[in-house]
């Protein structure tokens, strides 16, 4: 048997800190921010409305339900508008690997 890679950077160790948590530069600020304002404040806002049961204004409010917002994102549920790029996906995935970072 033989193994085949698309990517260089598949073969590339990524640095974990010994705690399972992989530092892949995926950030809140950086990169989550943008997907929740752009796909998610309609609802999720502060008061939520259109039945959002709770506000992902915050780092806070998102870093606590970071695998219920992968879920939903993942599942397709949501947005209501559409699933989310696979991309963005991605990267909430990254971001709670990397320990949800601020």
């Amino acid at each position: 048997m033989s193994c085949s890679s698309d990517s260089e950077e598949d073969l590339i160790p990524s640095e974990d800190d010994g705690g399972g948590i992989v530092d892949n530069g995926v950030t809140y600020t950086a990169n989550i921010r943008p997907i929740i304002t752009n796909n998610c404040i309609v609802c999720h806002n502060s008061p939520p409305t259109n039945g959002a049961p709770f506000s992902l204004t915050s780092f806070n409010d998102v870093s606590s339900r970071a695998s219920r917002v992968f879920a939903r994102t993942n599942n397709g549920t949501m947005p209501p508008s559409g699933k989310l790029p696979q991309a963005n996906i991605d990267l909430i995935a990254d971001w709670i690997a990397g320990g949800a970072p601020e």
